[in-house]
């Protein structure tokens, strides 16, 4: 049996997989926080102060550095992968839609990567669709870092940044052999967009951008390591308001208006 950890980056009490050997609910952000009965991202070696900014990528980086396993995973406490797609539903039990230990080894089995299938934008590019929705200026000055840190990037960079469709959310599950190198290709990069950006004036929300940026780098490394992927769905443990998320995406576009939430 592969040994696989899969972490669920939370900031409250939620319902949480039985599986407690292959699902690890994960408190991000826990330094300084009330205690919610699950394991912290501020022990060992960590960067648990910077969740405001960060978001996920705090459990990431603490997974990365402390969890010994031979599979790493990241999900949300509201945002799994799962067998097929269907809807939420109030009364929907989380182990019977989520991936299990025989479903990950299968797909492992078949591919490098477990991913949620591909948000496709159709009117927007990855990078108009950041530049509508937040400020171009954080994809600008990555990719100034790019071409300072990792030049031989840059061009997969542009190539990503014009593609209509990309894997969001920073989920996956892949060898932590991989994560390895994801990691220590990408916290350099967002490290030094920390340090370049002054943040001091930005709201709570705004100031999240680096795991947003985040998402797409995600979609750099892909692309440039070429990896044999295998999506799969995946489905929000809570309900969503898909009008008003469609309206906002339309007004950002056509209406230069930003967004000043999550959905």
């Amino acid at each position: 049996m592969k040994n696989i950890k899969i972490i669920v980056a939370t900031h409250k009490r939620f319902q949480m997989p039985k599986d407690d050997q292959l699902y690890l609910p994960l408190h991000v952000g826990r330094l300084g926080k009330e205690d919610l009965g699950y394991r912290g991202d501020d022990s060992g070696d960590h960067i648990s102060h910077l969740n405001p900014y960060y978001c996920e990528l705090t459990g990431l980086y603490w997974a990365w550095k402390n969890l010994d396993c031979d599979y790493l995973g990241l999900v949300h406490y509201r945002r799994y992968l799962t067998k097929k797609a269907q809807p939420y539903r109030e009364d929907l039990l989380i182990d019977d839609v989520i991936l299990g230990q025989e479903d990950l080894e299968t797909l492992l089995a078949e591919a490098d990567v477990i991913l949620p299938k591909k948000r496709r934008y159709y009117i927007e590019t990855l990078y108009s669709h950041y530049a509508h929705t937040h400020d171009a200026q954080h994809l600008e000055v990555t990719r100034q870092i790019l071409a300072e840190i990792a030049p031989d990037d840059v061009a997969v960079f542009d190539r990503v940044m014009a593609q209509r469709s990309g894997y969001m959310f920073n989920m996956f599950v892949m060898s932590k052999d991989l994560v390895n190198d994801y990691c220590s290709w990408l916290f350099p990069i967002i490290d030094q967009l920390y340090a370049r950006l002054d943040i001091s004036g930005y709201s709570a929300f705004d100031a999240r951008l680096f795991g947003r940026v985040s998402e797409r780098l995600f979609n750099v490394w892909l692309a440039k390591k070429e990896l044999s992927i295998k999506e799969v769905p995946f489905m929000y443990m809570e309900k969503v308001n898909l009008w008003h998320k469609g309206k906002s995406f339309l007004q950002a576009k056509f209406m230069g208006k930003k967004y000043g939430q999550s959905f």
